[in-house]
């Protein structure tokens, strides 16, 4: 009796173990990416440049992506995902995009280095992240510092990006939102380096 206990034991874990290894969920992995410059410079130049800190809303900042269903509600999908994390990306690809439209290779992040000698520091504060079959949707907050004792400058770039429908088209629509809020940024330190 006890052997036929033990046997069907055996068996009930046996099943329960290949149920939970049969079901083999595909996770894609997907990256935000700099769009190339909107307009090159004339000629390069040497203005150094630090982009940091860069903060998101908390709902947003996880692997999964977080797609927006509506102004109340939204939907985490497990089996789509970022590739790193959201506050890694969004710096990366707006250091690329504002090196690229300053034409100064001297676009550094806070990881690399926030000790050094900068013309401008660039505080980056995204309100929304908000992702939809349809769009991209991104609302930053950038300051602007000088190294003198200037008021900093405060601008704001909302961007709706289309989407043409899949995970991949989503992450290329809030890449080139990421290099509109880029051109917008490059922009006001133009102005203020003329200034």
């Amino acid at each position: 009796m006890m052997a036929r206990v033990n046997r069907i034991v055996l068996l009930a874990a046996a099943a329960v173990l290949g149920a939970c290894g049969g079901a083999n969920v595909r996770i894609d992995y997907y990256t935000l990416s700099a769009a190339p410059a909107h307009t090159a410079p004339a000629q390069p130049n040497t203005l150094a440049v630090h982009l940091g800190p860069v903060s998101l809303p908390d709902g947003v900042d996880r692997p999964q992506i977080v797609m927006r269903r509506d102004a109340n509600q939204v939907a985490i999908d497990d089996t789509h995902r970022w590739a790193e994390p959201l506050k890694d990306a969004i710096p990366r690809v707006l250091s690329d995009a504002l090196a690229a439209e300053l034409g100064t290779p001297r676009v550094l992040t806070s990881r690399q280095s926030a000790s050094l000698e900068f013309d401008y520091r660039v505080a980056i504060d995204v309100q929304h992240f908000d992702s939809s079959v349809t769009e991209a949707h991104e609302d930053v907050i950038w300051t602007i510092r000088t190294r003198g004792n200037e008021p900093p400058r405060v601008g704001r770039t909302v961007v709706n990006e289309p989407a043409t429908g899949g995970f991949d088209s989503l992450a290329a629509a809030h890449s080139r939102a990421l290099a509109a809020v880029a051109r917008d940024i490059a922009q006001a330190i133009r102005g203020l380096a003329k200034s």
